[in-house]
């Protein structure tokens, strides 16, 4: 069964830094998939916030976050990372790690990912 856990979520002030990661488990290498971050705030829908692809690693982020944000995967150890800086309140969001089609693209619609983590929950304060 493949597992995807994301940690690193914590209680942080504006303009402060984070770096979240997502380990996958139970059989998938995520090698040949492309992978994403979500987030979704109370009452809001989920957003995306930063996808990768397989093979180039090519990425991309939403507006919201460009230049403040960086997605990174390790094929190797099985994960990815979300280093965020610069945190503001806006940020605020449970943010989910996600899996999409193998041999897929990145995209920023949530229903091209198949595999989904629990979500680790960031919080800045002003």
């Amino acid at each position: 069964q493949v597992q995807l856990v994301e940690s690193g979520g914590a209680l942080v002030q504006a303009g402060g830094s984070l770096r979240l990661s997502c380990v996958v488990s139970g059989g998938l290498s995520i090698r040949r998939y492309p992978m994403g971050w979500f987030r979704q705030a109370p009452g809001k829908a989920r957003e995306f916030v930063a996808g990768i692809n397989w093979r180039p690693q090519n990425s991309n982020n939403a507006e919201s976050v460009k230049g403040r944000f960086t997605i990174s995967r390790d094929n190797a150890a099985n994960t990815m990372d979300l280093q965020m800086n610069d945190l503001k309140p806006e940020d605020t969001a449970v943010y989910q790690c996600a899996i999409g089609g193998q041999f897929g693209d990145y995209s920023s619609s949530p229903g091209q990912y198949n595999y989904w983590g629990q979500g680790t929950q960031v919080t800045v304060s002003s």
